[in-house]
């Protein structure tokens, strides 16, 4: 799923940064598959999306006082407004972050080898 994100990235405003996130986000769901948790990089994963999150939550509030929530679904308005984009760019760092979450719990109840 993250690779396909990743890979929808290219006609984004910035690319480069969202290929990263994503990118990173693939990296850690395969070494899940191999039950391989390296706990430290979740961390930092997870303390640097939230702070992105922190730096977009204004324009999720934006979004959440607009009477159009279903916006957020429209092309055409992105083009528009910029609470939208980053509304859509908060929504994907919170499905990294719960992804993360996940995983460090699913880290501490494994048997080790």
């Amino acid at each position: 799923m993250f690779m396909a994100f990743a890979s929808l990235q290219i006609n984004d405003p910035d690319p480069a940064l969202w290929i990263l996130i994503y990118g990173a986000m693939s990296v850690v769901c395969v070494m899940a598959i191999f039950e391989y948790y390296h706990r430290t990089l979740m961390i930092v994963l997870a303390l640097a999306y939230s702070m992105y999150c922190f730096f977009l939550w204004p324009g999720v509030v934006e979004w959440l006082k607009q009477e159009n929530k279903s916006a957020l679904f429209d092309d055409v308005m992105k083009m528009e407004h910029l609470y939208i984009e980053e509304s859509r760019e908060f929504l994907g760092l919170l499905i990294c972050l719960a992804v993360l979450v996940l995983y460090f719990f699913r880290s501490l109840h494994k048997k080790p080898a």
